[in-house]
């Protein structure tokens, strides 16, 4: 098996890593590489941070590392802090810069300019974050408390073109939520993660208080057929928003 490039995916809520990235985290982590989530939200005594545990566990992306900012929708998620729209900018970026620093990643994976979809303002502000904190991470000036500096050679952005939307869209429409799919021409990387789909599955299910929710898309999954949730989950999109390596570096998404 080929030795594939380090991942530390960046995703807003618990949830987001399996449903988005979770085919391309359990890739890596089955051909023994390092894999790891930050999440933005959500408190670590959060009744969420036991499901993204297990979601993790089953991944093989080791322990949850939590920012612990408030969701945006949901003031249960971390009582007292302020709402990760409404932080610091700079303050949630070292954050990150921290672990990025900590962890070391070849690449970094995170959300879409758009919002993945729904444009979640969660997921349009930890993307914004993400962005920042990738290249902050390379420069020792920047965030010197958060440790010695370490550059990722790319960062990749999940996304949702028009043609891979498929069934996703009348059944985020049919409760009531927007689709905002990109073009092809913007994707930059399909993986097809077929021989993890059902990993990536165990993960989301892990996902206890959402599967069991009507509007949440790890609900509308779990009331699908076997075959239609295997076509929606299967293939996982990426945009390339930095400068490639150098030729010849290994660490690309390309599978």
């Amino acid at each position: 098996m080929p030795v594939l490039p380090s991942l530390l995916a960046v995703f807003a809520h618990p949830d987001d890593e399996s449903l988005l990235a979770g085919g391309v985290l359990a890739q890596h982590a089955a051909a023994g590489a390092r894999t790891a989530v930050v999440t933005a939200t959500w408190a670590p005594d959060s009744g969420r941070a036991p499901e993204l545990a297990d979601a993790l566990a089953i991944l093989g992306a080791g322990v949850p590392r939590l920012l612990g900012y408030n969701d945006v929708r949901n003031p249960e998620a971390a009582p007292g802090q302020p709402r990760l729209v409404d932080a610091s900018l700079d303050e949630a970026v070292g954050r990150l810069v921290a672990h990025i620093r900590d962890f070391k990643p070849d690449l970094v994976i995170g959300h879409d300019a758009v919002g993945q979809l729904t444009g979640h303002p969660d997921h349009v502000r930890t993307h914004q974050i993400t962005l920042l904190a990738v290249e902050a991470a390379g420069l020792a000036h920047l965030h010197p408390e958060a440790g010695p500096p370490w550059q990722p050679a790319a960062l990749y952005a999940a996304t949702h073109p028009e043609s891979g939307v498929g069934l996703l869209r009348p059944l985020l429409e049919g409760v009531g939520k927007a689709v905002l799919a990109v073009p092809d021409s913007y994707v930059t990387t399909r993986v097809d993660v077929t021989p993890w789909a059902d990993v990536k599955w165990r993960a989301i299910l892990a996902h206890r208080g959402e599967v069991s929710r009507e509007r949440t898309l790890p609900g509308i999954l779990a009331r699908l057929p076997e075959a239609d949730r295997v076509r929606i989950i299967r293939t996982e999109h990426f945009t390339r928003l930095t400068l490639g390596p150098t030729k010849g570096d290994p660490a690309q998404l390309t599978i």
